[in-house]
């Protein structure tokens, strides 16, 4: 979303692909990494109930879905919903910056933790975006929300649009992908400006290898911070390594299929309401040209916004800025 770089052209640069493909112990190497297959839960209504979870002193809210995993999830204010799906590695805290405005604003925000991810269940099971999207489904009944805007970034961008491919928009009101995944991220044959799978691979790697490590290499090209002039936050870098490391290892491990491998194209498709597409043209994690450019063709409906010089942590450091542009959205 002009300084647009060539995704084909990013995929390609040597460096860059060894040193993902060897570790990722750079900043550089981490660049392609951030985003949001074991066998899918068949379709069909998702049937889960809101409760809160109770354990020693504390207490959280959490439905449970059909096949008994825990969700936890944050629900504020009292008015039009506004549901917000995160990015990988992290949870529902990614959320904070628009959360804490929108609720001051007037809106009921609620934001999850994917399975796998943050403080919900941790299964070996359904950790694929079929089951992703339909948890998203149970939250949504659970709580009964009706003219819902939902909001994604990265792989939570591929939940949302999943999520409609699936169940529709009967639920729904508004869409909001922001540095998302869609429509494809791996390169293929009908997709030959995307990523190749080695670097995938790569991601996979580090993951598996030291993923402790990986998440704090990751977090500076995730917000831009190795840019020259860029004012470096290590607050910023530390609150994205603690999201990561309270999620599973084999959750995140078998995500990074998800939001690299699926085709969201026939979900995009299905897309009904208005959609307004944020994307910055200098995301390093996943590049514009085969992002957002290419998703704001097929979405019927769709406002597409180039944030000039943006990182794909835009929400966080550009916060100001897409605050304003979803409020204007949301309101309208």
């Amino acid at each position: 979303m002009s300084a647009q770089s060539n995704q084909q052209g990013i995929a390609l640069n040597p460096s860059r692909r060894e040193l993902l493909v060897s570790g990722a112990s750079t900043a550089g190497a981490a660049a392609l990494a951030a985003l949001g297959s074991t066998a899918a839960v068949a379709a069909g209504k998702p049937q889960g109930h809101a409760a809160p979870h109770h354990t020693g002193a504390s207490s959280m809210n959490t439905i449970t879905t059909k096949d008994g995993t825990r969700i936890y999830y944050k629900d504020w204010g009292t008015g039009r919903p506004v549901v917000f799906s995160h990015g990988w590695p992290l949870n529902a805290d990614a959320w904070d910056a628009q959360m804490l405005f929108l609720v001051q604003h007037g809106f009921r925000v609620i934001a999850h933790d994917r399975r796998g991810h943050g403080r919900s269940d941790q299964p070996a099971k359904g950790n694929d975006m079929d089951t992703y999207a339909d948890d998203l489904a149970a939250l949504i009944e659970a709580l009964d929300l009706k003219g819902a805007a939902l909001v994604g970034h990265s792989t939570g961008g591929g939940e949302v649009a999943h999520y409609i491919g699936r169940h529709g928009t009967k639920r729904v009101s508004k869409a909001v992908l922001i540095g998302a995944v869609p429509p494809i991220m791996v390169k293929t044959p009908s997709n030959p400006g995307g990523l190749p799978m080695d670097v995938f691979d790569g991601i996979r790697k580090s993951t598996a290898e030291n993923r402790s490590q990986f998440f704090k290499d990751l977090a500076v090209p995730f917000f831009g911070f190795n840019r020259p002039g860029a004012k470096v936050s290590q607050g910023t870098i530390d609150a994205f390594w603690a999201q990561g490391m309270t999620g599973s290892i084999l959750g995140q491990y078998l995500c990074i299929k998800e939001f690299s491998e699926v085709d969201y194209t026939e979900d995009l498709k299905k897309i009904d309401v208005p959609t307004l597409i944020l994307h910055g043209d200098d995301d390093q994690i996943v590049p514009i040209d085969d992002a957002a450019k290419l998703s704001a063709k097929i979405v019927k409906n769709a406002t597409l916004k180039v944030y000039p010089g943006a990182s794909h942590g835009m929400c966080v450091v550009q916060a100001d800025k897409v605050n304003a542009d979803l409020l204007a959205f949301l309101s309208a």
